[in-house]
């Protein structure tokens, strides 16, 4: 088990501790929710134009 106890120092290491846990939590709820709305904006088009072609290769 890691020692936690951080001494005169822990006023400033817990802090930036949970400043990063924050900041990396919010970062992932906005990339998430970000995806969704892509992801909701693609089938409005789709739904719109169609689905885009199949792009794979041929062999001849």
């Amino acid at each position: 088990m890691p020692d936690l106890d951080m001494g005169a120092y822990a006023a400033f290491v817990w802090p930036a501790w949970g400043l990063s846990a924050l900041v990396l939590g919010t970062l992932v709820v906005r990339t998430l929710t970000a995806a969704r709305r892509w992801t909701r904006a693609l089938a409005a088009l789709e739904a719109a134009t169609g689905p885009a072609p199949d792009r794979t290769p041929t062999s001849s």
